[in-house]
Order: structure tokens, then C-alpha cells, then sequence
């Protein structure tokens, strides 16, 4: 297991400046995921990891070695992409074992790593398939086997699910996050879709226009965003504006448009004056609907629109000056009574976020 080290890195093609002066540590073994929309700079990074792009500026390093010039060839890297990259004319043995035979292995060993390699992914019984008598999800996998058959330092994922449909990419998923934990991976995995990540990473990164804007598990990005753009990125959440009204130890109140809120601040490292402007963020799952109020961070209001899921119900909430909040409810109660009427809802002090940015 090898750490990925990026310090200082910028890279431009022409005038644009895709990244700028990124540094970010990934530890030994770590699933880690560059995460963010088109356009980003997750995949440029990713391919100045692979040895694609060379940096303007900054150093990559692998452990301590300094790989930022070093020819891709020569990073005993594994790479699995989007397109899967298989030679259709090969048999699944043949695009597996193509990545030892241009190191000039062993034909011995070629044959026993493949073998391994296959079985490793579950593949080895549809060693003499071609690709196009695969499914999707099985050429993944024999991607995903050729890209471990070199025993390379660390894993390099460029949106390898995108193809797949949605019952695949819940099964790959799971079988990628085994593998990479199984072989002792480091891995960086570049994806724009969120549930992906928060389902399987073990931290991730959150980019916007070549800046890395948070770090964290995918825990700690999700309830505790930094700024209003990483909230708006990863699942769906209310915001509403406000002013702090005061400070309490970790706890700061603000009023808006709806009530006054008892929340705690994304970054905690933020320490703006009463009487500051900031953005509240509040899930939409952690609102509770009650028929009487709580003692703080309540909302009277009534239920419009609502949509039944089965395990859980969207509703649109509108308070009393009209404004209209998202709230989802879990086994729900309140989606089959034909006369709501009035309602309440309410949510816990740690699940109301203060931004300031």
C-alpha cells in the first residue's frame, strides 16, 4: 500500500486553468473519491495521477517517491475507464493477461495471474468469452481484473459505472469496494454521481472549477458541509437565508424568513460577528412533522404537494408566509389523511447547518 501525495499541483491547457495549486494527502489503502460536476477538474487530476498530464507546477508523489514526470508506464499503475477498453477480437484470458505480456512476463506466470486475476472478480469460468458475449456488468469486471493482473501500486477508477444501468452499478459498487479492500488498494475514484460515493468511499474530495473545496468521509461531507455549493452538490437539502442573532459555545442562533434556528456552523472554523448574513441548510429528512410544536427550530405550516415512495414520502411543506420546504418522511404517516390540516415541523439543533460561504 502506497500514499498519494498532490502538493501545489496546477495544470492549464492554453489560458484556462483546469487545476489550481491543489493539495491533497490519500493514505495507505484508502477508497477515495474526486467527486464534483462536469467540468471540475476531477478527471484532469486524476489523469495527472495516471502520468496523462504533466503539471504546470507542483509535485506528485507516490510514497515518497516523485512520480510528477515519471512516463505512465512506469507507475505501475491499474486504470479502468468509462468505455471498459476491451479488444473485441481477444478472448477475456487474452485482454487480461495483454498488460503482462507487454511487460514480457512469464508465459507460466502470465497464465497463473490471470487465473487469480479473473477469479478475484468472479470471471474465471467466462475466460474464453469474447467481449461482445459479455454483459455489461461482466466486461466491467473483466476491466476491472485486468487493471489488478499487473499487481499495480495503486487503483485508478475514471467513472467506470457510468454505463451500466442502475440495478449493475449497485452490484459493482459493492464488488469494487471489496476488491480494492481485498488486494489492499490505494484507490482514486473520479465520479460526478454523489450516492455512488457516499455508498462506498472511504473519503472523498468535493472540486468546483479546479479548487478542491472539502475533504472528509462521506459522513462528515454530507451532514457537515463547508460551503453552499458542496450542500447543493451532495443530495438535496433547504436553505433559507438569515442573520445571526447570537452565539453559544458551538451553537449559534439565526432568524429567517420561517423562525429563528439553533444550528451549528459547517466550518468550524468560522466565527462571523452577530448580525452576519448566512445561509441555513436543512436536509430534508432530518425535519420531523407533529401535530403540536417543539420547543425550538419548529415551522407551523401545512402539507401541498406529496409524492409516496413506499418506504418513505416527499412532501412540499408551505409555512405560513408561503414559503415551501422539502421534507421526506420516513414510514410515512401523514400521506394517506385527507385532512392534514395544520402541522409542525421541527428539527434538531445538529441537523440545522450555518454556512457563510
Amino acid at each position: 500500500m502506497i500514499s498519494i501525495q498532490v502538493k501545489q499541483l496546477t495544470k492549464q491547457f492554453g489560458n484556462v486553468v483546469a487545476l489550481h495549486g491543489l493539495d491533497l494527502t490519500i493514505n495507505p489503502g484508502e477508497l477515495f473519491f474526486l467527486l464534483g460536476p462536469s467540468g471540475c477538474g476531477k478527471t484532469t487530476l486524476l489523469r495527472c495521477i495516471a502520468g496523462f498530464y504533466i503539471p504546470e507546477k507542483g509535485t506528485i508523489l507516490f510514497g515518497d517517491e516523485d512520480v510528477t514526470r515519471l512516463e505512465p508506464h512506469k507507475r505501475n499503475t491499474g486504470m479502468m475507464f468509462q468505455s471498459y477498453a476491451l479488444w473485441p477480437h481477444m478472448s477475456v484470458a487474452e485482454n487480461v493477461a495483454f498488460g503482462l505480456e507487454e511487460r514480457k512476463v512469464p508465459k507460466g506466470e502470465i497464465k497463473q495471474r490471470v487465473n487469480e486475476a479473473l477469479a478475484s472478480v468472479r470471471m474465471d469460468q467466462y475466460a474464453e468469452r469474447k467481449p461482445n458475449q459479455l454483459s455489461g456488468g461482466q466486461q466491467q469486471r473483466v476491466a476491472l481484473a485486468r487493471a489488478l493482473v499487473v499487481r499495480p501500486r495503486c487503483l485508478l477508477l475514471d467513472e467506470p459505472l457510468s454505463n451500466l444501468d442502475a440495478k449493475l452499478r449497485l452490484e459493482m459498487r459493492a464488488e469494487i469496494r471489496r476488491v480494492c479492500k481485498e488486494f489492499k488498494l490505494t484507490t482514486v475514484y473520479v465520479t460526478h454521481d454523489q450516492k455512488e460515493a457516499l455508498s462506498i468511499a472511504d473519503r472523498m474530495a468535493i472540486l468546483e472549477s479546479g479548487h478542491i473545496l472539502q475533504v472528509g468521509t462521506p459522513r462528515e461531507v454530507y451532514k457537515r458541509p463547508k460551503r453552499k455549493t458542496v450542500a447543493n452538490f451532495i443530495g438535496e437539502t433547504d436553505f433559507l437565508p438569515g442573520k445571526i442573532l447570537n452565539r453559544a459555545g458551538d451553537q449559534v442562533t439565526v432568524e429567517t424568513a420561517v423562525g429563528n434556528f439553533v444550528g451549528v456552523f459547517g466550518d468550524p472554523d468560522d466565527s462571523p460577528a452577530v448580525g452576519s448574513t448566512v445561509t441555513v441548510s436543512i436536509r430534508p429528512e432530518c425535519w420531523e412533522l407533529r401535530h403540536d410544536p417543539a420547543e425550538r427550530n419548529t415551522v407551523k405550516g401545512r402539507i401541498g404537494e406529496s409524492i409516496y415512495l413506499g418506504e418513505v414520502a416527499q412532501y412540499e411543506f408551505i409555512t405560513g408566509n408561503g414559503t415551501r420546504l422539502k421534507i421526506f418522511e420516513r414510514n410515512p404517516r401523514f400521506v394517506d389523511v385527507a385532512d392534514r390540516g395544520e402541522l409542525f415541523a421541527t428539527v434538531l439543533p445538529e441537523d440545522v447547518v450555518v454556512l457563510t460561504a
